[in-house]
């Protein structure tokens, strides 16, 4: 594939911000996104639900009409106490699955329908979470629960369209050192979290963008379906 068009969702910090440069120098055609535009990011946020499409089409355009890879990178992480009023709990709930899912799932079902009706085969990368598989803090029900949900839809994808070469990726990272983390990290005890981590250390963005990369670029097509983790050890499946 020659300068493969990559949409690369949350793409203005932490992970995703890291993935996009790891995939610039590998001189792919990034398409970066932000909940705010700004130059070179096209804006959206994707707690509305219109604005999976428009990034989509947006991004279509910019790419002049053909996308390659979809990474489906943006995400919230916020806490959502279950003593909270019933309704701003459920507020909570539906934002954050409605950013970290369903979104998700609205592009990458604009993805495989683009490439099917192409012709031609394509990756989507999943950047999901260790939460998928262990859970997380009773504040994050609604994290745990999207992420497990990306999880099986990105299974889903694998094995409903491999044969036509639409192929699905997904990672699942520990804890990172981004910012969306770092409040995170501090209100459960900061280093002391790290004795959960034998590697002893949180990953840092370019470890978890160099998984992405070699996901987007590098992987065999046998790994589609697969699931990576980063996390130190602290989650062994």
């Amino acid at each position: 594939m020659q300068t493969p068009a990559i949409l690369v969702t949350g793409s203005t910090r932490g992970i995703g911000a890291a993935l996009a440069a790891a995939l610039d120098t590998r001189g792919a055609a990034v398409i970066r996104h932000g909940r705010k535009e700004a130059p070179g990011v096209i804006g959206a946020d994707l707690g509305e639900p219109a604005s999976a499409e428009m990034l989509w089409e947006e991004s279509l355009a910019q790419a002049g009409g053909e996308i390659d890879i979809l990474v489906n990178n943006a995400g919230l992480f916020a806490a959502n106490p279950i003593d909270g009023s019933d309704i701003t709990w459920l507020d909570g709930w539906e934002e954050t699955l409605r950013i970290n899912l369903t979104s998700a799932a609205q592009l990458s079902r604009l993805a495989v329908r683009h490439w099917q009706a192409r012709g031609v085969g394509g990756r989507i990368v999943h950047v999901a979470s260790r939460a998928a598989y262990r859970g997380d803090s009773p504040a994050h029900w609604h994290y745990a629960a999207a992420k497990g949900g990306m999880i099986a839809m990105h299974k889903t994808i694998a094995r409903g369209y491999a044969s036509q070469g639409i192929l699905s990726f997904a990672i699942t990272p520990g804890f990172t050192n981004t910012d969306m983390a770092g409040d995170y990290l501090a209100s459960r005890g900061g280093p002391g979290l790290l004795a959960d981590i034998p590697l002893g250390r949180v990953a840092s963005p370019e470890e978890i963008a160099a998984i992405g990369v070699f996901c987007a670029l590098d992987a065999p097509a046998s790994m589609t379906g697969a699931v990576i983790d980063a996390n130190g050890a602290s989650f062994v499946r």
